[in-house]
């Protein structure tokens, strides 16, 4: 059973899956059980009739991908962003060989900004949000992440592929019509390879996976037959909440159509369960991939993992200047109250 918060001295916690540093502080929070979002988003108060993304509005929006199934009845569609980060058009760059022009004088380095950002749109219909579609709609929308990626992969100047979603204005939406969106980078963000990093050192004080040895009943919220949900051990932010592969697997698009649907169950929960004990905050999620290319060495300890952060506290100058995060709430304080949470999903 967990120590009541106010009994708890502050703690830091280093991470060895993100290789990050994080103050647990329950001084600075009442009880985990209170905390709600003190401004849940209403994200269908945008009129359907003039979305984009709506069924019928297709015309509005940039050139589509593809579409699942392939007719007008769709029910999901993957498009190019009308203002994407990056541009497709660019020439591919070659990272590798130093293709870095400067005209600042030499200092830094300038890679052009060749890439692709894609939307999900992850339903037809404008109300409906993600949390709301049956496990194997869900599962669909995962597959269409999964097809989208292979694709990209096929650019070899492509190094990384971030899929995410962001939930409700002040976690970063600009439409409130249920989409998540990709983009694909000609680098290795710095955080993905300190992720990276910390894996390798656990492995090797281990010769075992970070994120297979996740075994800790206290900070498990619920599990399906191929995932587990957990609050992570170091989590940077009150009531995050990780969902992982129980098999080893080091690639998102190595998911499978029945690995898709039992992810989409258990993401529904977790979805679910979340909006009932935060009063619905917004939220992002996002995919933390493998780079997509990885060496034999490096594959026994990189694993896959989808990442969920209600959006409750704001980041001050202490985190951004550190990179150290302060949380309120210890994880095996937000993984007993989320697990004995109970919210029957079907399907």
């Amino acid at each position: 059973m967990a120590t009541p918060p106010q009994t708890r001295s502050p703690e830091l916690r280093k991470d060895p899956v993100t290789n990050r540093w994080v103050i647990f502080s329950p001084a600075r929070a009442k009880r985990p059980s209170d905390f709600k979002s003190k401004s849940p988003e209403n994200p269908n108060n945008n009129s359907s009739s003039s979305c984009p993304f709506c069924i019928g509005n297709e015309h509005q929006c940039a050139p589509e991908i593809f579409r699942v199934p392939p007719d007008p009845n769709w029910k999901l569609r993957v498009i190019e962003n009308l203002y994407p980060a990056l541009s497709r058009k660019l020439e591919h760059p070659n990272v590798q060989s130093g293709d870095s022009s400067n005209d600042l004088g030499g200092w830094g380095r300038v890679v052009p900004g060749f890439g692709f950002h894609d939307v999900v749109i992850e339903t037809p219909v404008h109300s409906v949000q993600l949390s709301d579609l049956e496990p194997s709609e869900i599962g669909d929308v995962l597959i269409a992440y999964k097809r989208r990626i292979e694709q990209i992969k096929q650019f070899d100047s492509i190094k990384y592929i971030q899929v995410f979603k962001n939930h409700g204005a002040s976690a970063g939406a600009s439409m409130s019509h249920s989409h998540s969106q990709m983009i694909a980078l000609p680098i290795v963000p710095p955080n993905v390879s300190a992720r990276l990093d910390g894996m390798k050192e656990y492995f090797n004080q281990t010769g075992k996976c970070s994120l297979c040895e996740v075994q800790s009943k206290d900070l498990l919220i619920n599990e399906t037959s191929h995932f587990i949900s957990i609050a992570p051990f170091a989590a940077s932010f009150p009531f995050e909440i990780w969902i992982t592969p129980r098999y080893h697997s080091s690639h998102f698009d190595e998911l499978d159509k029945e690995k898709a649907v039992d992810l989409g169950r258990l993401l529904k929960l977790i979805l679910k369960k979340m909006a009932l004990q935060l009063n619905n905050p917004p939220f992002n999620f996002m995919i933390h991939d493998s780079p997509v290319q990885v060496t034999d060495s490096e594959l026994p300890y990189s694993h896959w993992f989808l990442q969920i952060i209600p959006q409750l506290t704001g980041v001050g100058g202490f985190e951004l200047g550190s990179g150290c995060y302060i949380n309120p709430v210890f994880p095996d304080d937000a993984a007993k109250i989320l697990r004995e949470l109970n919210v029957p999903i079907e399907g």
